[in-house]
């Protein structure tokens, strides 16, 4: 039962990143896909502990979900504001 919803939760973060990677390509607005990648990010992350990685999860989640889409948002605001496409 217990290895029944583990594999359930895994197939929706595993969708929940295609999804999220899938937008942070197609989205127009820049500021919309930066978003989207650090989303991307937190489901790695969050696979990462399904996968019984934290440390590797704590990683992902302070760059990947954290500091990537800082970098980029500050850039994007430093250049015309962030709403070219």
């Amino acid at each position: 039962m217990a290895t029944d919803m583990i594999t359930i939760l895994n197939i929706l973060v595993i969708l929940g990143l295609v999804v999220s990677a899938i937008l942070a390509v197609h989205l127009e607005n820049l500021l919309s896909a930066v978003i989207a990648l650090g989303v991307t990010g937190l489901f790695a992350a969050a696979e990462f502990l399904i996968l019984h990685a934290p440390d590797v999860a704590i990683s992902e989640a302070a760059v990947g979900a954290a500091l990537v889409p800082l970098i980029f948002i500050v850039t994007l605001r430093k250049i015309k504001g962030g709403n070219e496409k």
